[in-house]
């Protein structure tokens, strides 16, 4: 397939001049402010989601390496091909080692993309070394008291990129294609009758991983139309219980394709499990699957909100991205 209809969206935005933006210049990142006097020249990414962003600003050519991509993590063949010439410095986290090899002046990433709380690598371990972090604005639920995910915490990420990089006008223009696509599902679906409840299973057997109200899986249902049933749950990605699946009896249920299990042996093992078997989105088969990508924040939200919209309401979206 031709590369210039893959990266059709990345390269309209290239087209687009560039807006600079006045340095000295200072960001709220989590819980601190980070201030750039240039823009970054040398930039570490971490995980497929915060890659896509770059990519789709038009920024590979600032991008020295990439880390945390693997096998179990989906992706378009898009961001493949753009990254054919970025190294991937580390499969998983990377070390402060790795950053110095690379001569780093940014590090992109997020708590539990790319740094622990407590971990080696943290914007103030990187700080000595002159390596600047940006933070995912939806992982700092890890670290300080958070409302519930948004997707304005998306944009807002979005934009501060485009601040901190220069190139305002690209990331404004970029914002502007996700808001008028998920605002669009968000118009339809007022014409639905119900708000069906919506659980989202990652992994797990034991115990099933899903996402709370503090993860971005929580905007995203809420922009398609449905309700998290585990939204009470101040969390990000965390563990339940099954009783508490069964006891909230959600209608649909999210498979994340992601992990060493393909999204049909999670479908399969949910239909087998003796506990499920009342609940209504197991008795009606009711699936939808999203990719890693897809329930991460990413260039990839407006996607996954008309896609569950499309399973959640298929009366209102004949045709919609399946």
């Amino acid at each position: 397939m031709n590369i210039r209809y893959l990266l059709g969206p990345l390269l309209i935005i290239c087209t687009l001049p560039v807006m600079a933006s006045d340095y000295p210049l200072t960001l709220r990142s989590c819980d601190r402010d980070v201030t750039f006097h240039k823009a970054p020249q040398r930039v570490v990414v971490h995980d497929v989601n915060l890659t896509g962003m770059l990519l789709r600003l038009g920024l590979r050519e600032r991008m020295v390496g990439y880390t945390g991509f693997d096998s179990v993590k989906h992706r378009d063949s898009w961001m493949d091909e753009a990254l054919s010439d970025v190294p991937q410095l580390a499969s998983r986290y990377p070390s402060i080692e790795t950053l110095l090899e690379a001569d780093a002046d940014l590090f992109f990433a997020g708590w539990s993309y790319g740094m622990r709380v407590g971990g080696p690598v943290t914007p103030e371990t990187l700080s000595p070394f002159g390596i600047a972090v940006y933070e995912l604005t939806e992982s700092c639920s890890r670290i300080m008291t958070q409302p519930r995910a948004s997707l304005d915490d998306l944009y807002g990420d979005l934009l501060n990129l485009g601040k901190i990089f220069s190139v305002e006008n690209r990331a404004e223009a970029l914002v502007g294609e996700l808001r008028e696509r998920i605002d669009t599902v968000r118009t339809v679906v007022q014409q639905a009758s119900d708000i069906p409840q919506v659980f989202l299973y990652d992994s797990g057997e034991d115990r099933p991983t899903t996402s709370g109200r503090l993860g971005m899986p929580q905007a995203l249902i809420e922009a398609a139309g449905g309700n998290n049933v585990m939204g009470d749950v101040s969390a990000s990605w965390t563990q339940v219980n099954w009783e508490s699946v069964v006891e909230r009896d959600p209608e649909v249920i999210v498979i994340v394709d992601y992990g060493p299990r393909s999204w049909q042996q999670k479908r399969d093992f949910l239909m087998q499990h003796p506990a499920l078997q009342a609940v209504r989105a197991i008795r009606n088969q009711r699936f939808i699957v999203l990719t890693y990508i897809e329930v991460t924040p990413s260039v990839e939200s407006a996607l996954a909100v008309e896609k569950i919209a499309a399973g959640l309401h298929p009366q209102l979206f004949n045709g919609a991205p399946r």
